[in-house]
């Protein structure tokens, strides 16, 4: 049985900065202590890349966790952030009450927009942005009528 997306792993060049961002950002909370490794032949089968080296830390907001990696080994192959229309896993959303004020606030703590001020789709309003090292984060606030708001979850046991 499926529960539910546990959590969204992110590449990142600074983990030590990218922790604080997503801190200050969105209040994720770091869970356990950073784990690191080099020379893990369990770890290279488990992500299918041999000789990796890398610092991670999960973190949890809410009823999302995240993932941050700061690979060592190997060298990336693009240093160049997704966009939205590039293929694999491009970004993840943070579900929000009061998206103007949101928007403003992660403004101030390093994020950049495309656009000026969040979209109003009618069942959401939303608008994707950058966080300091280009990876994409859509904010989004659904309305009441939205079919797909988190409340309307079921609670895991």
């Amino acid at each position: 049985m499926i529960r539910g997306i546990h959590h969204v792993g992110v590449h990142v060049r600074d983990l030590d900065r990218m922790i604080a961002f997503y801190r200050d950002a969105f209040g994720f909370e770091t869970v356990g202590d950073e784990y690191q490794w080099r020379d893990e032949p369990i770890i290279d089968q488990i992500i299918n890349v041999p000789g990796s080296a890398a610092r991670t830390i999960m973190m949890r907001a809410g009823s999302c966790y995240i993932e941050l990696f700061q690979f060592l080994a190997p060298e990336p192959t693009s240093t160049k952030p997704l966009d939205p229309y590039d293929k694999g896993y491009t970004h993840f959303c943070v579900d929000v009450t009061d998206i103007e004020q949101e928007y403003k606030r992660l403004k101030g703590l390093g994020m950049t927009f495309g656009s000026p001020h969040p979209v109003d789709a009618g069942h959401v309003k939303s608008v994707y942005g950058r966080d300091p090292e280009g990876n994409v984060i859509e904010i989004q606030e659904t309305a009441t009528a939205c079919a797909f708001r988190l409340d309307k979850l079921p609670a895991l046991a």
